[in-house]
């Protein structure tokens, strides 16, 4: 199997990886179905969280493929001199990979999203992609789950024998979820895609794509949700980008 390239962010692996590259491995995954693999998609917000959770680090850097979900780890890349025209965007990847390959019948599970938002997401898929088989789907409440919960998850969606278990959770909450089932779990492929449910059921709005294509993207969204997003988009962003100048004055080694 061909290994990709990779570089390290603030002690943060990334993968050199476009969308064709994530899908194609992704078959080869489910084609195998040796284990279950995991992909986090991450951007800034997933390294700054990293750098404040330790534990949260290891789980990033204990994941299958760790694409680059944000402009500013494109630009690193190619600070770097590394292959990397684009971001690996998370609804662009769920949609395309869905699209291409839809009549192979890859069977889909998708794991967040509040209330009602897997039924929106299900229809909305299913108005675009017809035959895309939906093997099932689950809103989790927003608190913990008790064992008996996670137990009763675990065996909804192996019973649901999906190839892709779509999760759509918070940044930290998604990736610690897949790096601490996947050993549970029958699906060949899980993938964090974040906000993705939301934009693709059309229950928030994405940012334009100019805007998605050339680093504004957390501005629009800062714009949408200022009370929720704050902290990410100015604290971490702002640390962020004191890190990782530091660090490429080799003023500052990554733990």
């Amino acid at each position: 199997m061909k290994r990709f390239l990779s570089y390290t962010t603030l002690g943060v692996r990334v993968d050199a990886v476009q969308i064709p590259d994530v899908i194609e491995r992704m078959q080869q995954w489910i084609d195998g179905r040796e284990t279950c693999h995991w992909i986090a998609v991450t951007g800034m917000h997933g390294v700054m969280e990293a750098q404040h959770n330790s534990a949260f680090k290891a789980v990033l850097n204990g994941a299958d493929l760790v694409v680059p979900d944000g402009m500013p780890l494109v630009w690193l890349a190619k600070l770097r001199k590394l292959p990397l025209a684009r971001r690996v965007y998370g609804p662009e990847l769920m949609l395309t990979f869905c699209k291409e390959t839809a009549s192979i019948g890859y069977r889909h599970f998708f794991l967040g999203g509040g209330p009602g938002i897997p039924d929106l997401l299900e229809n909305e898929l299913h108005a675009e992609i017809p035959d895309l088989c939906i093997a099932g789907k689950y809103s989790p409440p927003f608190r913990p789950l008790e064992p008996q919960e996670e137990k009763d998850l675990v065996e909804l969606i192996n019973a649901a024998r999906p190839d892709v278990v779509w999760v759509g959770l918070s940044e930290v909450k998604q990736d610690t979820w897949m790096h601490e089932h996947r050993a549970l779990l029958n699906a060949p492929v899980l993938v964090g895609v974040g906000a993705a449910f939301d934009f693709i059921a059309k229950v928030k709005k994405q940012a334009p794509l100019w805007m998605r294509e050339n680093g504004f993207e957390s501005l629009f969204r800062l714009m949408q949700e200022p009370r929720r997003l704050w902290r990410r988009y100015i604290v971490y962003g702002s640390q962020f980008v004191v890190l990782v100048a530091l660090e490429q004055l080799s003023l500052r080694k990554s733990q």
